[in-house]
């Protein structure tokens, strides 16, 4: 499953509005796509925030937001993603609809094993390899992390793989255990994000 970032700020710089590029991943057949936008005011965020998650609905995909509760909350969103400096989990919960999803962000293996006590849709593991999109403050875990990951939570739980993932890279990724990959500016690749979606959900990423 190809899990998608639309960063706000990445979109920018490649001349794509937020929402012509969630469009156009939707129209590549993208089902879940995370709204990331570091430095947009409260207001504008909840307004973009509506505006995806209404493109969700016609297309049959969710949209979920990075980090704010509160926003994923009044925009109608499927959800939120949380980092390791967040909002707890069940407190994200608590302000949600039963059904949210609420995805976690971990660097270590000890991360991960706290946040498989928590009551998480996913696990998210990464940066998986180098990545100069989003400053974590952690060097890339390379896939031992990925396995690793795969180890403590079991079959079921999904996790995603996330920083410079690229499509050369995806079928290791999924091989080391990831459900999904996070994509954000490999999607940009040749301007056109939704023939690079389809290129990835080809792969089974």
């Amino acid at each position: 499953m190809l899990y998608v970032i639309c960063d706000v700020d990445v979109c920018g710089a490649s001349g794509w509005t937020p929402l012509a590029f969630t469009r156009a991943c939707f129209d590549g057949g993208a089902r879940l796509l995370q709204l990331r936008a570091k430095h947009l005011a409260s207001g504008a965020l909840l307004d973009l925030a509506a505006e995806l998650v209404e493109a969700g609905r016609s297309a049959g995909s969710r949209v979920i937001v990075n980090d704010r509760v509160d926003v994923a909350r009044l925009a109608g969103a499927a959800g939120v993603h949380l980092g390791q400096d967040d909002l707890s989990v069940k407190d994200a919960r608590a302000q949600l609809p039963g059904d949210a999803l609420v995805g976690l962000s971990t660097h270590t293996t000890s991360q991960i094993s706290a946040a498989l006590q928590e009551p998480i849709s996913y696990l998210a593991v990464g940066p998986v390899f180098q990545t100069g999109t989003k400053a974590t403050g952690y060097a890339a875990v390379g896939l031992d992390l990925v396995r690793r990951a795969r180890a403590l939570a079991g079959p079921a739980l999904p996790i995603v793989a996330i920083g410079g993932i690229t499509l050369e890279r995806t079928a290791a990724v999924l091989e080391a255990g990831a459900t999904s990959v996070a994509v954000i500016t490999d999607l940009l690749t040749g301007n056109d994000p939704a023939r690079r979606t389809r290129e990835y959900l080809a792969l089974g990423g």
